[in-house]
């Protein structure tokens, strides 16, 4: 599949953002802090205008490696639409989460953690870097946010 050409750095935001909007799921990739081997889960997700929310079981491996590192690299829509982030994680225990984004979270993905017996965490993710690209002509220009700012503006 070719695309007819490379979507300008405005077009490109715009889709991303729209898709962080509209997708329920994502590969989320962390690694044991002590340099263990790297984990890959898909999870669902919302997206609020600034952070992911994931929600997975507290003594998972991606649990305890988002907890223990703070970061996580997490990818959104297929191969050819792909929305790389890499982010800082921050830990959210369900009590401390406002019942407003637990609602939210569960009428999105169509999960509810606090309904299950096992201990889960949320976790909000905050980009830091962002890129997106579809095919080898939008390789360059991809990256579209850098230390947690937009490099292209709306």
């Amino acid at each position: 599949m070719t695309s007819a050409a490379a979507r300008p750095a405005k077009q490109r935001r715009s889709d991303t953002l729209h898709r962080l909007e509209s997708d329920v799921d994502a590969w989320v990739a962390t690694a044991a802090q002590d340099g263990g081997s790297p984990y890959l889960v898909p999870l669902s997700f919302v997206w609020d205008g600034a952070t992911l929310l994931f929600a997975t079981p507290a003594d998972s491996p991606t649990g305890r490696n988002l907890h223990a590192t703070g970061v996580a690299r997490v990818a959104v829509g297929p191969t050819r639409d792909v929305v790389m982030i890499e982010g800082a994680v921050v830990a959210v225990p369900p009590a401390e989460l406002p019942e407003e984004d637990a609602e939210i979270f569960a009428g999105k993905t169509g999960f509810d953690p606090r309904e299950l017996a096992e201990p889960y965490l949320y976790f909000r993710v905050r980009p830091v870097r962002m890129q997106a690209w579809r095919e080898a002509d939008e390789i360059e220009g991809r990256e579209l946010m850098r230390d947690g700012e937009w490099l292209v503006t709306d």
